[in-house]
């Protein structure tokens, strides 16, 4: 039997990447989506759930895990969404909504399925974060606080489950091209691209390729740590 993934934000562009990188490396994938499905890549299993509802979190863990059979190799915590404000301007469904996507989500999801892994003594949980959550982003400063919540959960679940056989890593991307950035001007994103080191945006694929990697046996000696996927941005 191949290794199992699931991968949460499965739709969206970054989720895209991984998905189609996980399934050429020979995975079978497990992908969740809370909005388009139509977007899932071919070949894979997909089911939408909301996982800032831990019943809906828990039910599509459960799903999940009868289509694998209890097997789970790598869960990649993948779902976020982002928005731009003040911090005046900030209301509490906006608040309620970057944190419940972005830190709740990855809550709910885990501790359903790491009882699996802690069973097994072994698996892979790859959070994805954000460069913003290392260095924080004026006018993002809740979606910035989310996602460095997630950072401190990685090192701290990491702490926990080292013993089980479980490696628990971040991945903070920089800026990606993903439809979040179809907002921006062509001269917005030269600018940023201009701004980042190596001079050009990220993609999918340079998120998809670290993702691979930790997951990979080769880095069992990897945990806890947060790894900035930004071309340098935030330096």
């Amino acid at each position: 039997m191949g290794k199992t993934a699931v991968i949460t934000g499965a739709s969206g562009g970054i989720g895209q990447a991984l998905t189609e990188s996980f399934r050429q490396a020979g995975y079978r994938v497990f992908c969740g989506c809370n909005s388009h499905p139509e977007r899932l890549p071919e070949g894979v299993w997909g089911m939408a759930a909301d996982l800032t509802d831990p019943q809906q979190a828990k039910a599509f863990a459960d799903a999940v895990l009868q289509q694998c059979g209890g097997q789970v190799d790598v869960l990649i915590n993948n779902a976020g969404v982002a928005q731009q404000k003040l911090f005046q301007d900030i209301s509490d469904d906006d608040w309620r909504k970057m944190t419940g996507v972005n830190l709740d989500g990855v809550f709910y999801l885990t501790r359903a399925l790491l009882p699996a892994m802690i069973r097994r003594q072994k698996g892979r949980i790859i959070n994805i974060s954000s460069m913003w959550g290392v260095v924080g982003a004026s006018c993002e400063v809740h979606y910035s606080a989310a996602k460095a919540a997630v950072i401190g959960m990685t090192k701290a679940l990491a702490k926990e489950v080292g013993p089980s056989g479980i490696t628990v890593n971040c991945i903070a991307p920089g800026v990606i091209k993903t439809l979040m950035l179809d907002s921006f001007s062509e001269e917005d994103l030269q600018n940023l691209a201009d701004e980042t080191p190596v001079g050009r945006l990220g993609t999918g694929g340079d998120v998809a390729n670290l993702a691979l990697f930790l997951a990979d046996d080769k880095a069992d000696f990897i945990t806890g740590q947060t790894v900035c996927v930004d071309g340098g941005f935030s330096l």
